[in-house]
């Protein structure tokens, strides 16, 4: 996205409006958090053998929890990646002088005085995930106290940040067995492992470009443009597997199988275009193909499921 004009003497909230738009797009974030939260209670319910969602009053608040969440995920990386962004991608709001980091430093603060006040109104025993799911943050805010070799590492630098979406969907799926005092069912590991994979496909959908849009730290600048490719493709063939498996332990009928196949082939069309053709706009399509393999893998096993169950 071409960085928007603005006066950076606006009021705080008009230059956050630009930040969200360019960083945190609140709608398009939104909407893929709330089918996450959805779909990660709904496979714990279903692959349990429970029946009904839970009650809205649960739901809304851990949708609130999950998306801010996300936001200070966003807000962290802008701390942690003050020098590079400043050496590198000056076009981003912060570097470009936009958004301070010390104003971000209060809608940070703000942000979790909100989070723990909404969960001790509605479900104070969640603090503990919670707790957890925000640790493991901190730790990659500070890149585990081993920068230099992670960066060295880039397959554990990749996997050891992609931990948090398994952990906010242990606290999003927490909210059904976790409020109730049960165990976890073990079939949510196989769902663990697709949240898992679908931040590696999403992770790759962004970070490949034709060599005239090149950036740092891209796959496709330290891989190689096919190289890079077809670890997307490779991403998306092991998450459609770990999705299959899931799909079998839940219980799900033959027609689930077949609609993870149709997304497969459709996701994959692409990353063979892009083989073939070196166009900024197949790198474009990778990623919202990398968007709609996510929305799809949370909406068939889970939200899709639910759904048809209650009605």
């Amino acid at each position: 996205m071409k960085p928007i004009t603005e006066n950076q003497s606006s009021p705080l909230l008009h230059r956050l409006w630009i930040y969200q738009k360019e960083r945190f797009p609140v709608f398009q974030h939104g909407l893929m958090i709330a089918v996450f939260s959805f779909s990660a209670i709904s496979y714990a319910r279903l692959s349990a053998g429970k029946t009904g969602f839970i009650d809205w009053s649960i739901y809304l608040p851990v949708v609130f929890i999950t998306f801010t969440m996300f936001l200070m995920l966003r807000i962290f990386d802008e701390f942690k990646d003050e020098e590079e962004d400043k050496q590198h991608r000056s076009h981003l709001p912060v570097p470009r002088g936009l958004i301070k980091l010390s104003e971000l430093k209060v809608v940070g603060i703000i942000v979790i005085i909100s989070q723990v006040i909404v969960q001790l109104i509605f479900f104070p025993s969640m603090l503990a995930l919670y707790a957890i799911v925000m640790l493991y943050m901190c730790l990659m805010a500070v890149e585990f106290f081993i920068p230099e070799w992670l960066v060295a590492h880039q397959f554990w630098y990749v996997v050891s940040h992609m931990m948090i979406i398994p952990l906010v969907d242990i606290y999003a799926s927490g909210s059904d067995w976790f409020l109730k005092g049960e165990s976890a069912p073990h079939t949510l590991m196989w769902f663990f492992a697709v949240s898992f994979m679908n931040g590696i496909v999403l992770e790759f959908g962004r970070k490949i470009k034709i060599s005239e849009h090149e950036e740092i730290n891209t796959y496709s600048s330290k891989l190689g443009i096919n190289t890079a490719t077809w670890c997307f493709l490779s991403a998306l063939l092991l998450t459609w597997v770990l999705a299959c498996g899931a799909a079998y332990y839940a219980g799900y009928g033959q027609i689930t199988y077949i609609i993870l196949a149709c997304f497969l082939v459709l996701c994959s069309i692409p990353a063979f275009l892009l083989l073939k053709n070196k166009e900024a706009k197949y790198t474009k399509a990778i990623e919202v193909a990398s968007g709609i393999w996510t929305i799809a893998m949370y909406l068939v096993l889970g939200g899709g499921q639910m759904i048809t169950s209650i009605f």
